[in-house]
């Protein structure tokens, strides 16, 4: 029986980052943009007055709500989808030569239907969530986009034909986590103050953090198949780090990694203070140096992965910042 230490370290806490940031992102934009009641207008975080007495106190709070509902969202769905990963992957057999963090599913400390009713409770908690948000913006098709994320992250090995088995886990990443989640979170904190009765225009700045964010979260994803080539070649399990091989792997890790800094640099007409992402490429620079090296395999690349996921709060904070600032 596993214990309450293990169920933790299951739940992969390395990769929790990368759920905060899409949101952090998100909020900031929905935030940061100007918010009309009548004749009252102000950006809730640029000198907003919160006092009863504004005409928007009560806007402010219903925004802030949709943001804390979306990281709760955010979080779940992580947690979810990793529980689902050690799930899928146990029974397999894929994680049987795994040299990565424990596995509950693949190691034996926890059944295999225990680990399952996590993921599954996970995705629960996702969709109450979610739930919340459609009732504060009263957009109800937000159900079925929910649905198709539950859906996705389930896919990614679980069911007869997992896409993370194809080579497209990337790919799913970049858009769950990277584009819906980012996006997502901006539309709900800007949907929020709309069903209030407060005149808000979507911040499509938005889309720059939303795509950086995207190739960051696939870093780490490719970062993680990286280690795993040897055994996942071995398993059937056909990840692009597979398909195009090591070498090419690390390239593609680098280039997923450092591009999202220099993406800002298409709003910097707009504002000087989208330079400040830009600043924080150097950032990169411990992590690309050591997956870059064809000697570290392995568990040696097991720090990647952390630095990876600090490599994205660092751009989500500059970028959030930035979009307060500009």
């Amino acid at each position: 029986m596993a214990t309450v230490k293990q169920w933790a370290a299951g739940a992969r806490p390395r990769t929790l980052p990368m759920a905060v940031a899409p949101v952090l992102i998100g909020a900031a934009a929905g935030l940061s943009e100007e918010l009309r009641v009548g004749w009252f207008a102000e950006a809730p975080l640029s000198g907003a007055d919160y006092s009863p007495e504004s005409p928007a106190a009560g806007i402010y709070a219903v925004q802030w709500a949709a943001a804390l509902l979306a990281l709760v969202v955010s979080l779940a769905l992580q947690v979810g989808v990793n529980y689902a990963n050690d799930y899928s992957d146990g029974i397999r057999g894929t994680d049987d030569a795994r040299v990565g963090p424990l596995r509950l599913t693949g190691s034996g400390a926890a059944r295999p239907a225990r680990v399952k009713r996590a993921a599954f409770l996970s995705f629960g908690v996702a969709g109450a969530a979610g739930l919340g948000i459609v009732l504060l913006t009263g957009h109800w098709w937000l159900i079925a986009a929910g649905v198709v994320c539950i859906l996705a992250a389930w896919w990614y090995t679980g069911g007869s034909r997992p896409y993370g088995y194809m080579g497209l886990g990337e790919i799913m990443v970049f858009i769950f986590f990277g584009l819906v989640a980012t996006a997502g979170t901006a539309f709900a904190v800007v949907e929020a103050a709309s069903a209030q009765g407060a005149a808000v225009s979507f911040p499509h700045e938005v889309w720059i953090g939303a795509v950086g964010h995207g190739l960051i979260a696939s870093a780490l994803l490719m970062a993680n198949n990286i280690r795993d080539v040897p055994t996942d070649r071995e398993s059937g399990k056909l990840t692009l780090a597979v398909r195009i091989g090591d070498r090419r792997a690390r390239g593609a890790y680098v280039a997923m990694l450092g591009l999202p800094f220099l993406l800002p640099l298409a709003l910097v007409p707009s504002s000087a203070a989208f330079l400040i992402p830009v600043a924080l490429l150097i950032s990169c620079l411990p992590a690309g140096r050591r997956i870059l090296d064809p000697s570290v395999t392995g568990p040696a690349l097991i720090p990647v992965l952390q630095q990876t996921s600090l490599v994205g709060l660092a751009f989500a904070a500059s970028f959030s910042a930035a979009l307060l600032l500009s």
